[in-house]
């Protein structure tokens, strides 16, 4: 099952290829493209310390409740 999804994944890869991704190369022109990348880091940076944030709250309630 999983070497079926797998090839098909990878035939999807292959097909795209040989086609330019238009909006890609418009933003790469622009200089847009750094502000995607820009937006997207801010958005990986804050759920990220949001994670570590509440893991941290979570494990503080944890070892409350196992002191009680």
């Amino acid at each position: 099952m999983l070497s079926v999804a797998l090839s098909i994944f990878s035939a999807g890869a292959f097909a795209q290829q040989n086609q330019p991704i238009e909006m890609a190369d418009g933003l790469n022109q622009s200089g847009k493209i750094y502000v995607v990348v820009v937006v997207l880091s801010i958005i990986f940076i804050g759920i990220t310390t949001y994670l570590i944030m509440l893991d941290r709250k979570i494990s503080k309630l944890e070892k409350e409740i196992k002191n009680k």
